[in-house]
């Protein structure tokens, strides 16, 4: 693994310590990030509801607070459908609290995974029409679904989209559509995620009806639930919303939440952060999806029953813990697959296909195949009919949407962003497809993409951390893709003690010592490196710096993402 370090100008460095009156370890880490404009220092350090824009700048905004208004007025029921992910729920379980909230009739509807497939379906427009409704507002999703909103049309259903994917060549000729992606939106920030999106549009019917800002506030924890776990980059708006989301989902009013805080063993005397929402939250709300009905996710998520609210947590535990069984099986065969038939030689990227796999985990296990081979992989399930839904995850280097839309001769439909697709395709277009991806990889990608690489942001001294170094890192938070969590490389440290393989023996913690500094490291993975350690050698360690809380006693730890002998001694 090749760790690469931000060219920093010692001058830079400088000048930033002495106009924010910081030690060295802090300004370099601020100069790395860009972070050394006095206003934009200021704004990034103190996110605030005066920095989120206008609904209005958004194409198509004014049409669609007018349209929704005319249902809330005339009490006609108004029909929410959104994705069956953390995105998709979170955005239709905010909507339809915040249209019920300015009086509206609303209901919600996610479609099944396996029966209906992804986006808009005819089924949902036809429920749509069941319950009255003749508006039908969709959540990250929509904007590519040019044929059911025309079956919409025909029923007479006007449609409005909320989506934040990318639009095709031709838009779907709904009633009105918000996304910021479209090519002549002003709307200045482009990343939010569907349940951003969303929140703008209450946004914008709160303004429009003059109600208090507070229903928007109350929102937040909703928002900050969907921008997490679509990992969209944490800037801009995202990062007000998650600033403002995770102090609201500490003390959220919202019963099924604090019911699954529970069952996911979340401290929420402790300060939340994305990780603990990406890694313990958020499975359990796409469990439902994956495995079941994803429409008690949104039922968990609105409820005021706190009987439904416990019943229905315990039950997408139980199904999480389902899914990871189901999960690995899929991981499992998809590395024997890897194996036996991929030839890492030469293939820049992975696609993997076979009958027998829960479509639900596809995009997990796309993931994991991507981390552990370090290529673009493709994971497909394929049902008795050879219908194949996949998920495709990418690396820097290929944009997945462009290399879809350049193999989408093969498939049925696609759709997504650079690093993260899923598509449909028959099996019999398979082969075809598979090479059509290959070469295409073959031709943006070289060995040098193919390397792993830890991005760092600075060498730093275990003298140099202290609280103050703690609360600086605290401030940069919260942490996602655009603002990740810094990492740090120590170097030419001396191993103390013994090190010790831990948990299931995959992974070790242990002591390392520079001048009169100690500190403690744990390596989640690391195991592997027991040899190194144990050989009196000085060592480089690549890391994260976190706070350890153990019987209540908090301490500074290095989390470490790689560790190596050092070349220095």
């Amino acid at each position: 693994m090749r760790w690469i370090l931000p060219n920093i100008q010692s001058d830079q460095v400088r000048k930033t310590m002495d106009q924010n009156q910081v030690p060295e370890s802090i300004a370099k880490v601020m100069v790395a990030r860009k972070l050394t404009d006095i206003h934009q220092t200021k704004e990034f350090f103190s996110p605030n509801i005066a920095h989120l824009h206008d609904p209005f700048l958004m194409k198509g905004m004014e049409k669609a607070v007018n349209r929704i208004i005319q249902n809330i007025e005339s009490k006609t029921p108004i029909f929410i459908f959104g994705d069956y992910d953390v995105d998709g729920t979170t955005a239709a379980s905010l909507l339809f609290v915040g249209l019920t909230n300015l009086g509206a009739k609303a209901k919600t509807y996610i479609p099944n995974r396996e029966k209906e497939g992804y986006g808009v379906s005819e089924m949902g427009i036809d429920k749509a029409g069941k319950f009255g409704a003749n508006l039908f507002i969709t959540c990250d999703c929509g904007i590519n679904a040019l044929n059911r909103i025309n079956y919409a049309n025909e029923k007479g259903i006007d449609v409005i989209i909320t989506d934040h994917h990318i639009p095709g060549k031709i838009l779907p000729n709904a009633f009105s559509i918000l996304n910021p992606k479209q090519v002549d939106c002003d709307y200045p920030f482009k990343e939010l995620c569907g349940g951003g999106v969303a929140l703008k549009l209450i946004t914008g019917l709160v303004n429009k009806m003059g109600y208090s800002f507070d229903i928007i506030t109350d929102l937040m924890d909703l928002v900050a639930l969907g921008t997490s776990a679509d990992l969209v980059p944490m800037k801009n708006e995202n990062r007000v919303f998650v600033h403002y989301g995770l102090k609201t989902l500490r003390t959220t009013r919202r019963l099924g939440l604090r019911e699954l805080l529970k069952v996911a063993k979340v401290d929420i005397e402790r300060d939340l952060s994305v990780t603990q929402v990406v890694f313990h939250v958020a499975p359990r709300i796409n469990a439902a999806g994956r495995l079941g009905d994803a429409n008690r996710s949104v039922e968990l998520l609105t409820t005021t029953d706190s009987n439904i609210a416990y019943k229905l947590a315990q039950e997408l535990d139980q199904e999480n813990l389902s899914r990871r069984a189901i999960q690995q099986g899929v991981v499992d065969d998809a590395l024997f697959l890897v194996n036996s038939e991929v030839d890492l030689e030469n293939d820049k990227a992975i696609v993997l296909g076979s009958r027998g796999w829960h479509q639900g985990v596809v995009g997990i296990v796309a993931s994991k195949i991507k981390e552990e081979f370090n290529r673009p992989s493709i994971i497909i399930s394929f049902d008795e009919e050879g219908n194949g839904k996949g998920s495709a995850r990418s690396i820097k280097g290929l944009d997945l949407y462009s290399a879809l839309a350049a193999t989408s001769q093969h498939l049925e439909n696609y759709g997504g962003h650079a690093m993260a697709a899923g598509l449909a395709i028959h099996e019999s277009k398979f082969n075809d497809f598979r090479k059509a991806f290959l070469s295409y990889s073959d031709s943006v990608l070289n060995e040098n993409h193919l390397e792993p690489k830890l991005y760092l942001d600075s060498e730093i001294k275990l003298s140099d951390l202290n609280h103050r170094f703690m609360d600086f890192l605290n401030k940069l938070s919260p942490f996602g893709p655009g603002n990740m969590r810094p990492k740090f490389a120590v170097t030419n440290a001396a191993v103390i003690g013994n090190p010790k393989v831990i948990g299931n023996g995959d992974h070790i913690r242990f002591q390392i010592k520079q001048k009169h500094t100690a500190i403690d490291v744990v390596g989640f993975g690391l195991a592997n490196h027991y040899q190194d350690l144990i050989l009196g050698s000085p060592v480089d360690i690549a890391c994260v710096v976190e706070t350890n809380v153990w019987r209540g006693r908090e301490s500074i730890q290095l989390n470490a993402r790689d560790i190596r002998l050092s070349s220095t001694t």
